[in-house]
């Protein structure tokens, strides 16, 4: 974690080895007698952890790894502090476009064909609720700046849907840019993913500029992509 990484603790927690219910059938400590039955599945554990929000915020990073001490957060219009047009002087990493993609229709799309653009990266899933609230901002921005170089990959994240959902998911909720099957060796480039949503901002160059954990907010796209552009 460097200092171009934000949180927003909305982030839905992804799960991970110490935080997946029980296995059915696998030997487990015997509850308090008091203790209500867990229902089993994926929106059991997200609802039960996001309720743990409420009692700690920083509940989100430690599912993950360890909390990033507050002194190493950027603060707001930091990351994209620029050079020269296009790029951000801030950057620490470079992104690797050597992946190769599938699209929902389960085409070949090449990462790469990207560079010489400013991308954000999106790592998202159809059962994240917070994910759904940056989307409409995501159209809004694609909308508004695709022309000038801009564009917003979204990548499924623990997620698979159908092509027939995907499609009804999208035409719901009006997505109007790219959007990419889940690819466990990228996710593992630009991880560890703590929390969906999770978001990169890359410059023309291929620069990492900016690392964004929970709903990027409209004002925050306006501030961050501007300076790139």
């Amino acid at each position: 974690m460097n200092d171009n990484d934000r949180h927003d603790f909305a982030a839905t927690p992804l799960p991970s080895a110490d935080n997946q219910p029980p296995v059915e059938g696998a030997p487990s400590a015997q509850p308090p007698e008091n203790a209500d039955a867990p229902a089993p599945g994926r929106r059991r554990w997200v609802a039960a952890a996001l309720g743990a929000l409420g009692v700690a915020l920083f509940a989100v990073p430690l599912l993950r790894g360890p909390r990033v001490p507050a002194s190493t957060e950027s603060s707001p219009g930091a990351a994209t502090t620029t050079s020269s047009p296009g790029t951000c002087s801030a950057a620490k990493d470079h992104a690797n476009f050597s992946f190769t993609l599938k699209d929902m229709s389960g085409a070949d799309v090449q990462f790469a064909d990207y560079k010489g653009k400013v991308v954000l990266l999106n790592f998202w899933a159809t059962w994240c609720d917070p994910c759904k609230r940056e989307i409409p901002e995501f159209v809004e921005a694609y909308n508004k700046y695709r022309d000038r170089g801009f564009v917003i990959l979204g990548v499924l994240s623990t997620d698979d849907p159908s092509a027939e959902d995907l499609r009804a998911f999208m035409s719901r909720f009006k997505m109007n840019y790219p959007v990419f099957r889940e690819h466990e060796e990228m996710d593992a480039a630009f991880g560890p993913l703590w929390a969906l949503p999770t978001s990169f901002l890359i410059d023309r160059q291929g620069s990492i500029c900016l690392k964004h954990m929970g709903p990027v907010s409209k004002e925050m796209l306006e501030r961050e992509i501007r300076g790139l552009l």
